[in-house]
């Protein structure tokens, strides 16, 4: 069994009764269902798993119905004696196939005799025309493949090293020689394998790259067949725009350029596909901000963006031409800087930081820009020797009218600090997270010296 980070804050969850339901999103084959599963069965006397494509007439248990007891009574009578009150899970597995669920869990929910969890692919489809969404009934948790920590858990990396490496990290510490080459290799594996469960799991049985490529080939199929049954018009866009990701990764300035799909488009006219690729999960928008300052939405450009793939693995079958053996082999000829800003960007869209990238005519580009701790981090993916070299932003960094306290490089040497710049090995990625709120934020208010005052 793959560990992965989520499974604590889904424990977390029902741990807390909330009396809401739960919903897990993210693109198809990233381990929702079975994640799911392994929970229900360690935590619950009776687990019902309803799953909406596998069995399409378990739509109609909630067509046309009226209350929880209307919905419970159909579904005693295909589960009877399964439905212990106060021991139960359901699951609705691929709750996009069921639009009348999401607008009746709620009453579900309010009925409380047992616990819901869903799972669901395309969260742009889910809540599109229905009519009540059951805000304050449902909270939704996003899966992403599993990123660099998680895989190197299922490599077999200890707790000790990972805890070593995070303490390096906010130190600005060099790593043990020995363990950073040993990561770097892991880490260019990563490149190969990425985070797939079924591609890693493939990978781990067998250790044969061929079968891992089989694997995520039949993920890309999967994909595309989803992308088949989107409305006519736009299923060609779609496929359209899927297909470039890897060659525009590769171009020289790596945005995602609309002339390529047609020399008459317009962005107006693709930006519902685009939109679906987001919400698929399949595609990881990074939007260009027009000044690195906070918050950094404000000056976000809706219509000049770069486009990722959702894995590096499923990007690296794309490119084909035995790129397993290229990038074993680190093969000159090849542009790494695409999959390593690929990786980059998955890390920081796990670890729930929007994707943000900084570009002016002036000052030139730069990969990254993300808010941590309240501040504007630049942030370079560098994949070669030349990692001292960053123009862009060396030349934000001295702007005083921007205050960047920092800028962060990753690339394939060890720890240093030269100024202003903190230089850390790729792989350390996985430590760029984000600080969470604790489970309790209380404020007490008195504003009792205000009474009689006037």
């Amino acid at each position: 069994m793959l560990q992965r980070k989520i499974s604590k804050r889904i424990e977390d969850f029902y741990k807390n009764k909330p009396h809401k339901a739960l919903m897990i999103v993210g693109a198809r084959q990233v381990g929702k269902s079975y994640i799911i599963s392994e929970f229900a069965k360690s935590h619950y006397k009776s687990v019902i798993r309803i799953d909406f494509i596998e069995n399409t007439d378990y739509a109609s248990i909630f067509a046309k119905a009226e209350s929880a007891e209307e919905i419970l009574l159909r579904m005693s009578a295909l589960f009877g004696d399964r439905m212990i009150p106060g021991e139960t899970m359901i699951i609705f597995d691929e709750a996009q196939e069921c639009k009348e669920l999401v607008t009746q869990i709620k009453y579900l929910v309010q009925d409380g005799t047992y616990d819901y969890i869903l799972s669901g692919s395309l969260l742009g489809t889910i809540f599109k025309d229905i009519v009540s969404a059951p805000v304050g009934y449902m909270d939704i948790m996003e899966m992403y493949p599993l990123d660099f920590e998680e895989f190197a858990w299922a490599n077999g990396v200890g707790t000790n090293v990972i805890d070593s490496l995070k303490k390096a990290f906010e130190k600005k510490i060099p790593v043990d020689a020995f363990i950073h080459e040993r990561m770097m290799s892991l880490f260019e594996l990563y490149l190969i394998v990425g985070g797939m469960p079924a591609a890693v799991s493939t990978y781990l049985a067998t250790k044969n790259l061929r079968k891992v490529a089989d694997e995520q080939n039949s993920i890309i199929k999967l994909y595309k067949h989803d992308i088949s049954k989107y409305d006519e018009r736009s299923r060609l866009y779609l496929n359209d725009i899927f297909d470039l990701i890897p060659s525009e990764l590769n171009s020289k300035n790596k945005r995602f350029i609309l002339k390529n799909l047609n020399e008459k488009a317009r962005f107006d006219r693709y930006y519902d596909s685009f939109l679906w690729l987001k919400n698929a999960g399949v595609a990881l928008p990074a939007n260009v901000v027009d000044e690195p300052k906070v918050p950094l939405l404000l000056s976000k450009s809706q219509n000049l963006f770069k486009l990722f793939s959702n894995d590096v693995g499923l990007l690296a079958a794309q490119y084909g031409g035995d790129i397993q053996l290229k990038i074993l082999q680190h093969e000159t000829t090849m542009n790494f800087g695409s999959i390593y800003e690929n990786v980059a960007a998955q890390e920081l869209t796990a670890h729930g930081y929007p994707l943000y990238y900084y570009n002016s005519k002036k000052f030139g580009e730069i990969d990254f820009i993300i808010e941590k701790d309240g501040k504007v981090l630049p942030i370079e993916i560098k994949s070669g020797k030349d990692y001292y070299r960053h123009n862009a932003m060396d030349n934000v960094l001295n702007l005083s009218d921007y205050e960047i306290a920092e800028g962060y490089v990753f690339c394939n040497g060890n720890v240093e600090v030269h100024d202003k710049i903190a230089y850390f090995p790729i792989y350390m990625l996985m430590c760029l997270s984000r600080k969470e709120l604790p489970h309790e934020v209380i404020f007490n208010s008195d504003f009792s010296d205000l009474n009689d005052k006037i």
